[in-house]
């Protein structure tokens, strides 16, 4: 099979940035995490971790350019979606990321260690937090270990299997959660195709998706691609099927309940149900500290609101941008922090607010222009 030149330069420049975002995550890797005692572990490390943590100007700049980078991707990829292979893309990216580390989030280890508390120590995490395991080397490395579990029971059941197969290893724990981001990711975009290819290209190529689904492995990634599976069923008419699945997207994470509403080729649902989405975003921006990944549930209403994530591009840019005191910074444990991290999303939210009155505004002119030229084009006849 013949690929054109400009094919082959956009599948090299993908796999080169996305290389180098799976390296330069380890620059922010826990100095207390030992993923594999090796010479050459401690030598690929080492001066990552130098320059991530005592080079953070440079860090940030670097993490820009890949920001950016991606964004290039993507947009070159969407524009594209007709001569680009999906399969190509997708399996460089999962196979690239599977190897990267989640830099900007300790939520993966919690992940591991609350199925761990079922499947090692028989414990019900819903119940037992981790801190209740003083004695498990696991919890250098971890953060809000007072908490109970925190998710729904589905994404607890899912979570089991992977837990069981490490038998206690950290590492095939890590590798093999890390595994189960890449198989709903790569199961979100082929269901995605088979209702439209150009919404396929964009949650494959998305750095929101790519970045906090991927890479930082966010269980909202999970409940986006179950969501997107329930409805391909829902619309093809299996729609015990795919109830099911939405069931299974909401019981992974609460903030996918709204899709539990959607009945097949029922419009009024399908608003009605992105309206519910966005209320509890909505809420959780004012009730609790804002999050990034919880903005990946916007990506589930791609079949029937694929626009939703043109006109919010501003925004979502913005989210992956507000880890500036992150990672310039040093951590979340100041409170200036994470105001200047709510500062940097509510400014975006207010560009992109901006941008979404101008194109209302040229889409209204364009109306009314292309009106006036039918009335001229009659009076003429």
């Amino acid at each position: 099979m013949n690929i054109s030149k400009s094919s082959f330069s956009f599948y090299l420049f993908s796999s080169v940035v996305i290389f180098i975002v799976a390296i330069y995550s380890y620059a922010l890797i826990d100095p207390n995490l030992t993923l594999f005692n090796s010479y050459l572990w401690v030598k690929f490390r080492d001066p990552l971790v130098y320059f991530g943590y005592y080079h953070r100007g440079y860090s940030m700049f670097v993490y820009s350019i890949l920001i950016v980078a991606l964004y290039v991707i993507y947009k070159i990829g969407v524009k594209n979606y007709r001569s680009l292979s999906l399969l190509k893309i997708t399996g460089i990216i999962s196979l690239v990321l599977l190897f990267s580390y989640p830099f900007l989030s300790h939520d993966f280890f919690n992940y591991i260690f609350d199925a761990k508390i079922l499947t090692f120590y028989g414990q019900n995490p819903y119940t037992t937090p981790p801190s209740q395991f003083q004695g498990d080397e696991w919890l250098r490395f971890m953060h809000w270990v007072h908490r109970p579990y925190p998710y729904g029971p589905t994404f607890l059941a899912i979570t089991l299997i992977p837990s069981y197969l490490a038998m206690g290893k950290f590492i095939l724990s890590y590798f093999f959660f890390k595994l189960l981001s890449v198989i709903f990711y790569v199961l979100g975009v082929y269901y995605l195709q088979k209702m439209e290819r150009k919404a396929a290209f964009i949650l494959a190529l998305h750095p929101l998706v790519i970045v906090e689904g991927l890479v930082n492995a966010h269980n909202d990634l999970l409940a986006v691609s179950f969501g997107i599976i329930g409805i391909y069923y829902l619309l093809s008419s299996r729609c015990a099927f795919g109830r099911m699945f939405l069931i299974i997207s909401a019981g992974i994470k609460y903030l996918s309940l709204p899709l539990v509403i959607l009945i097949s080729k029922n419009k009024l649902t399908y608003f009605l149900a992105l309206c519910g989405q966005l209320a509890l975003l909505l809420y959780l921006s004012f009730a609790r500290e804002i999050q990034p990944w919880y903005f990946l549930s916007l990506f589930t209403f791609l079949p029937f609101y694929k626009s939703i994530i043109f006109r919010s591009e501003i925004f979502l840019f913005s989210l992956l941008m507000s880890y500036y005191p992150y990672i310039y910074l040093g951590g979340w444990d100041k409170t200036y922090k994470v105001v200047m991290k709510h500062q940097i999303i509510w400014l975006g939210l207010f560009l992109n607010l901006i941008f979404m009155c101008y194109l209302i505004w040229k889409e209204r002119r364009n109306i009314k222009l292309s009106l006036l030229q039918d009335v001229i084009g009659g009076n003429n006849k």
